[in-house]
């Protein structure tokens, strides 16, 4: 089972129509479990710390013993798409569960880095979360088509 976290929800229909349609392509391969965790308002707390320290807390109440964590950070590991499918395949093929976690316009509390057993980054650029999310489904799909032998990966 992969689960993907996300800080934040997604605004546009057209963005909500990508992340479905890779949902309904993974739906063969994997059960996927998408929480949206709600993104903390920045006047409510006097520094940005204290915001993400909210926030991990709502993040850490997802996460169980026992699960993988990948943390999408852009100090992280990049990864070669089959790479990734590796990750993919030694995590699922086990029956292990692997657990997606996206950060909100503010990033991630050290807590949440601290808990992954593995930071990804995909690029030192920086993309709107709603897009940025959308990769990752498409990344995972991607990363089940090279496992499946399908071709798609080019």
């Amino acid at each position: 089972m992969i689960k993907v976290i996300c800080v934040g929800t997604i605004k546009e229909r057209y963005f909500k129509e990508a992340a479905e349609e890779y949902k309904k392509r993974l739906s063969r391969w994997t059960k996927i479990e998408e929480i949206e965790i709600k993104e903390e308002d920045e006047n409510k707390y006097r520094n940005v710390e204290m915001l993400l320290k909210k926030e991990a807390e709502k993040i850490l109440k997802h996460i169980k013993e026992g699960q993988y964590v990948v943390v999408f950070d852009i100090n992280g590991t990049q990864l070669s798409s089959e790479e990734f499918a590796e990750l993919l395949d030694r995590k699922v093929s086990k029956g292990e569960e692997i657990v997606f976690v996206i950060g909100g316009s503010n990033g991630l509390a050290d807590a949440i880095k601290k808990r992954a057993n593995l930071l990804i980054s995909f690029s030192k650029l920086t993309f709107p979360h709603q897009l940025f999310r959308i990769l990752v489904y498409e990344q995972i799909y991607r990363g089940f088509t090279i496992i499946k032998g399908i071709k798609y990966h080019k």
